[in-house]
């Protein structure tokens, strides 16, 4: 057996329709998917983030934490603090890139993942000491 890819990430939430919004908001687009309260599958990029219930989640799932990844990180807080998200932290991970901390508006921590590009070569002040 040989496992050679992501399906698909979830999160369990308790209120469907206020996260789907947000994150709708955040991804640019609605979900391919949805099963009234029960499920709600995005596609991003060439795997799936889904919301689902308790009822649809594996039996003592209590979160996720997904990476999502951004070309730049331009815009990005801004645009998920406005959908209603909070940023908890921001991380300079050297030659790896930069990556933003979130909570989505029930508290569920994701992360956005900027890799580093030639022009984002040296850290910015306030990135700098970061680790």
């Amino acid at each position: 057996m040989e496992i050679n890819k992501i399906q698909s990430v979830y999160t369990v939430v308790n209120d469907m329709d206020k996260l789907l919004d947000f994150y709708s908001k955040v991804l640019g687009n609605r979900p391919k998917f949805r099963d009234a309260d029960r499920w709600a599958q995005f596609g991003v990029g060439n795997t799936n983030f889904a919301l689902s219930s308790r009822a649809e989640a594996a039996p003592r799932a209590t979160a996720s934490v997904i990476v999502f990844e951004a070309e730049s990180l331009e815009g990005v807080r801004e645009e998920i603090v406005a959908a209603g998200g909070v940023l908890v932290a921001e991380r300079n991970m050297g030659a790896h890139g930069t990556v933003l901390s979130f909570t989505d508006p029930e508290g569920h921590p994701f992360q956005v993942f900027s890799k580093k590009t030639p022009a984002s070569a040296s850290p910015t002040s306030q990135q700098k000491g970061q680790s």
